[in-house]
């Protein structure tokens, strides 16, 4: 399947809300068809899931306290995984060329949270202690209820948005500025979490993060 055109219609959307406001919300951003196709993927290759873990490299752990849904990273393998990539490949070039941000690369994986799964507030990255500099959600499918996702301020405890989980959504923010959590699942939720990179290596050090 190839990138549709219509997709990019909310390109400049997208750019928009994250010079203003640092996040975005888009409903309706990828084609029904390569939503579909991600979703039952996601119902085809549901054993092969693994239990989410919190940290990074040498420091995962499972927290089920923290998070219980679970994940499969992308190796591009699929028809359905390729566009998605190339369509995300497109959203971090011109991010670069709008913003002069250097982003590196583009990592992801599915996730799915079953009735009663969650994922307490947490960041995606800290200051200087992460390479992960915009977050990306998009929703594969529309759950009769639960699992919205709760974007919060760098300070304050009432959120800035409420995000109910939508086939073809595409939610965009900081990494580093904006706290989020996933309320508790009503009916089963497919998305995929990814996060676009910077390159922190430099001439004596390869970033492990990459």
């Amino acid at each position: 399947m190839n990138c549709s055109s219509e997709t990019f219609l909310h390109l400049d959307n997208l750019l928009d809300n994250i010079a203003e406001n640092g996040y975005c919300i888009i409903e309706n951003a990828i084609s029904a068809e390569l939503i579909a196709q991600l979703q039952q993927q996601c119902e085809a290759q549901e054993t092969q899931f693994q239990h989410a873990k919190i940290g990074r490299h040498q420091d995962l752990q499972q927290a089920s306290a923290i998070r219980s849904d679970k994940t499969k990273w992308f190796n591009g393998d699929t028809a359905a995984e390729t566009s998605y990539l190339a369509l995300m490949e497109r959203i971090r070039v011109a991010i670069n060329q709008n913003f002069y941000l250097g982003l590196f690369d583009y990592e992801c994986h599915f996730a799915i949270y079953q009735q009663g799964d969650f994922y307490k507030k947490h960041l995606d990255a800290f200051k200087g202690k992460s390479n992960r500099v915009f977050t990306t959600v998009c929703y594969l499918n529309t759950p009769n209820q639960g699992g919205e996702l709760l974007i919060y301020p760098e300070k304050g405890k009432e959120p800035l948005a409420k995000v109910a989980p939508k086939a073809g959504t595409l939610i965009c923010f900081e990494s580093e500025r904006f706290p989020h959590e996933v309320l508790a699942a009503g009916s089963t939720r497919y998305s995929i979490a990814g996060w676009f990179r910077k390159n922190n290596s430099s001439a004596n050090f390869v970033d492990p993060n990459q």
